[in-house]
């Protein structure tokens, strides 16, 4: 069996499902705007103005979420979850878009590799007719959400998943894609025969380059406006 391993965030969607969650369990006043304004504004900013580091945001907004939605009931979560992905869930891209349609046509196995939460990957997988997924595990007592999490944002974890899924599947991994755009997805597009960077991060590009196997073999897909190219690792940045 051929699979093709998708990350989420930054790879189809176009930014980062667990940031979508978080506004709008504060628009719902759902959870206390100073743990925003306070812990992950500056970051923010930073990277707004691109003089900061995306990376280093998107971990200390992920660690400020993992601390305020603890105690949130999940009926509630439901809620904005499906909100979420009814929202915000077309706001993808198209080259990855088209990428999924392709595989589903031949008869591969998608599947979604994802450190979002597993309540908004389900529903992605869902909504893009992904075969399996695997997220980042929310755990829940009594009705609530804990504040306990098996991530799933590491190499050495999608690791595992992919592992998994090969059992599961019996899936040949030469013969298989993956898709991901950060270090994270790094363990994920070393193991398969046809790896693609989608808009990478410098992290990435970087060990991209480092690794004799991947400078040859990967894919570099820039999609910038209404424009996709690919570009080779050894492409100069500025």
């Amino acid at each position: 069996m051929i699979a093709a391993f998708f990350d989420i965030d930054g790879t189809i969607y176009r930014n980062s499902l667990l940031t979508e969650h978080f506004k709008k369990l504060i628009k719902y006043e759902l959870l206390d705007f100073r743990e925003y304004d306070t812990r992950v504004k500056e970051a923010f900013k930073l990277w707004d103005e691109r003089v900061g580091d995306y990376d280093k945001y998107l971990l200390g907004l992920t660690q400020t979420y993992v601390d305020a939605i603890k105690g949130l009931s999940t009926e509630y979560n439901d809620f904005v979850a499906d909100q979420v992905v009814e929202l915000k869930g077309n706001r993808v891209y198209s080259y990855t878009r088209s990428m999924i349609k392709w595989h589903k046509e031949q008869g591969h196995k998608v599947i979604f590799i994802s450190g979002s939460p597993d309540f908004l990957v389900s529903r992605m997988a869902k909504k893009w007719d992904a075969d399996d997924f695997c997220g980042s595990i929310y755990h829940v007592e009594n009705g609530m959400l804990s504040g306990k999490i098996s991530p799933m944002w590491d190499s050495e974890n999608k690791m595992k998943s992919i592992d998994m899924f090969c059992k599961k599947y019996s899936i040949d991994l030469m013969k298989s894609y993956a898709y991901g755009d950060t270090h994270g997805d790094y363990s994920m597009l070393l193991s398969v025969g046809h790896p693609r960077a989608i808009n990478p991060s410098l992290e990435l590009l970087n060990s991209i380059r480092e690794s004799d196997y991947l400078k040859k073999n990967t894919e570099i897909i820039i999609e910038r406006k209404d424009v996709i190219y690919k570009v080779h690792s050894n492409v100069e940045t500025l």
